[in-house]
């Protein structure tokens, strides 16, 4: 179970889950061993949590707020259930045990994973593991194109990821930013390749696309667990090497809070490289680095934008409403949100590539 003694108590709207969760888990026959339901706090946009003490082995269900890809609750489920089938074959993800369809209790229903004992990466320590529990995904085996959906499968991953920051970038003229960052954001979203050289880095593989270390438990042994699935797809690695290491990951959650050095960011990546056995392009890794920041910073301002709006009343795809958590979230949210589009730590940033690309020039030749 993470550790909890720094974390907020659940609040009463989480507490009063509980009943409907009740009521769903009978309505699905998985309530014959579970002896107790324990809200968890609220730490994240997407999901709340409750732990479910059975006689055996303790479930986590996690009950969505919203969908992140868009989708209606029972695609939305599909979606999430595919990611943590496929994610946890390689051993360092929760396994999946039920699904929870929507309901009058629950309307966005809800699924039942493998509830994982453990504490907050802790880094630059955790870094290692880190770095394998993300190859333990990249390395299975890609299926088939006709096996790969319900999870997105792009032709080209790098040519939707741009769409993607793009897409976001829309939001930019709405959000409120000094011009100076502003203009630097626009220079760097400019500066971004529209093809990726070929090679193994720019082929797809399974990533989850959520890699931050705020979404890892480390085990008793050591092993890292990536605990939140939802955004899983058939793209490139680096998006999740930059995910896990970036400013923006690694400042986002405060039990995880740290700002790596460039040394410490291209020993994760050499350990990644030794975990997986991809030759890692160091152009091709910079790239994926920069547009996976782009999107952070994109997302950004679409959340500065859209999360005053009142909460979608018939509980559709995605909702960004601050109705839907706690205010202690929404504030955390906010704070980190207005400082990842400020000047300064943008361009703490750009000084941080400009490291990294000297030290990846040296650790990972072309």
């Amino acid at each position: 179970m993470p550790d909890t003694a720094a974390r907020p108590a659940p609040s009463q709207a989480l507490k009063d889950l509980c009943r409907p969760l009740a009521m769903a888990l009978a309505r699905a026959g998985h309530d014959a061993e579970i002896r107790a339901l324990h809200p968890m706090a609220d730490t994240g946009l997407a999901h709340h949590h409750v732990w479910l003490a059975r006689e055996q082995i303790d479930w986590v269900a996690r009950l969505p707020k919203q969908s992140q890809m868009r989708l209606d609750p029972a695609a939305n489920l599909d979606y999430q259930a595919a990611c943590f089938e496929r994610a946890s074959q390689g051993g360092h993800a929760p396994s999946l045990h039920g699904i929870l369809p929507p309901g009058p209790a629950l309307p966005r229903g809800g699924l039942l994973v493998s509830a994982i004992r453990g504490h907050q990466a802790r880094l630059p320590d955790d870094l290692p593991a880190i770095a394998e529990a993300l190859a333990s995904f990249h390395v299975l085996d890609v299926p088939g194109a006709e096996a790969r959906p319900p999870l997105l499968s792009p032709a080209d991953p790098w040519v939707a990821m741009l769409g993607e920051v793009r897409d976001q970038a829309s939001f930019l003229d709405q959000a409120e930013l000094a011009i100076v960052a502003y203009r630097l954001i626009e220079a760097e979203l400019d500066a971004l390749p529209e093809r990726l050289p070929p090679g193994p880095d720019a082929e797809p593989r399974l990533i989850s696309f959520d890699a931050h270390p705020g979404n890892f438990l480390i085990t008793e042994s050591g092993r890292a667990v990536l605990v939140d699935l939802e955004k899983c797809r058939y793209g490139l690695p680096g998006f999740d090497l930059a995910h896990a290491s970036l400013y923006t990951s690694t400042t986002w959650d405060i039990h995880s809070r740290a700002v790596l050095t460039a040394a410490e960011v291209a020993a994760f990546y050499r350990h990644w490289i030794a975990a997986s056995g991809f030759a890692g392009d160091a152009a091709t890794l910079l790239a994926c680095r920069r547009a996976m920041w782009l999107w952070s910073l994109t997302w950004c301002a679409k959340w500065r934008v859209s999360h005053l709006r009142a909460q979608d009343a018939h509980a559709r795809g995605e909702d960004w409403s601050t109705e839907l958590s706690d205010k202690a979230l929404i504030a955390h949210v906010r704070n980190r949100v207005d400082h990842y589009l400020s000047v300064a730590a943008i361009e703490h940033v750009r000084e941080e590539f400009r490291a990294l690309a000297s030290a990846l020039a040296v650790d990972i030749p072309r």
